[in-house]
């Protein structure tokens, strides 16, 4: 993770950064021990980006003054649900002055002309958004940055890295907004090259020049509750491969990970990889677990019926592209096939 003038402090779960010191019943202390240990967050990067966040807005200010900018909807419903739980948590604090946080999701799939009048009337002290949506109201001039004092980017190699997203990604970064007015927050847990990444990062002024990169755990040992197997075999056995793995490993619940159609394919008309792994499966396949997919192709409500599915608590086995591997948090998951 990348922002300016870090202080870091330590907790029962590894190390929270902000961006001023805590004080004994600050805002950021009084919503970390109260709400820390119930955050659904994996690594804690969501709740570390939050709480810089509720430290730097002004809630009697009418404007947007965060934006969270995120790859995929279902990371987007994940990360406002923590948003409006520590909002919520702030104004129920009997300690501290009571001030209104609103949080908008302004996601894919969602209803435009109401985002637009809400923006309109009163606007949301937090916006989280895919750059899809985004980039209509920025175009459209809806939606101003200008009042920007947190600018963050979640899973931001996987945006960079996408050719659908990454143009309409600089222009925000770059020709709506100014990185000298605001503080640029990029955030993965997937960065590989660090040195690398903050150099590009001040060449192309998508942030100011004193960048400070907060990378915790950098050599992580492996928990012992893993284990890897690595199987060879050819194209055409790998599916009964992985259903004699399924027969063997019992998995309670996991994710199956398979890569995208490419658009080639599409256009001769082949099956996706997903759609002919989720056919052999609910042939083949006589254990106890639900067989659920997730892809990007899905519409938002086929995709959002299935995340439900999944985090009922009962076993399944979901096969997914990488749209899962984006920070959404499945704890129960026990297996994972690639």
């Amino acid at each position: 993770m990348f922002l300016t003038d870090a202080v870091a402090f330590q907790t029962g779960r590894g190390w929270i950064f902000s961006t001023n010191r805590c004080t004994e019943g600050s805002f950021a202390c009084s919503l970390l021990w109260k709400r820390l240990h119930s955050s659904c967050s994996g690594s804690g990067k969501t709740l570390t980006y939050l709480l810089l966040i509720y430290s730097q807005i002004n809630p009697k200010k009418s404007a947007v003054q965060a934006l969270i900018v995120v790859p995929t909807r279902e990371l987007g419903m994940q990360i406002t649900k923590v948003a409006r739980m520590l909002a919520a948590a702030r104004h129920m604090d009997p300690e501290l002055e009571q001030k209104s946080y609103t949080v908008m999701a302004l996601l894919d799939g969602g209803i435009l002309r109401s985002h637009k009048r809400w923006l309109k009337a009163e606007p949301p002290a937090i916006v989280v958004a895919t750059i899809g949506s985004l980039s209509q109201l920025l175009e459209k001039q809806i939606f101003k940055p200008d009042s920007l004092r947190v600018l963050v980017v979640d899973e931001v190699d996987f945006l960079f890295k996408s050719s659908k997203q990454v143009s309409s990604l600089r222009k925000l970064l770059t020709s709506y907004s100014s990185c000298n007015n605001r503080q640029t927050v990029f955030a993965s847990a997937s960065i590989l090259q660090h040195r690398r990444f903050i150099h590009d990062c001040i060449q192309q002024k998508w942030t100011k020049g004193d960048v400070v990169h907060v990378h915790v755990n950098r050599i992580m040992p492996m928990p012992a509750c893993l284990y890897h197997r690595f199987v060879i075999c050819g194209r055409k056995a790998k599916h009964q491969v992985l259903l004699s793995l399924l027969q063997s490993d019992l998995p309670e619940s996991g994710i199956i990970f398979v890569g995208e159609q490419s658009e080639k394919s599409k256009k001769s008309g082949q099956a996706s990889s997903t759609t002919v792994l989720i056919d052999f499966l609910r042939a083949s396949y006589e254990g106890p677990l639900d067989i659920l997919l997730l892809e990007e192709d899905m519409n938002f409500n086929s995709r959002a019926a299935s995340l439900t599915d999944v985090r009922k608590g009962d076993g399944y086995l979901l096969v997914s592209t990488d749209i899962v591997a984006r920070g959404i948090d499945l704890p129960e998951t026990t297996h994972i096939y690639n």
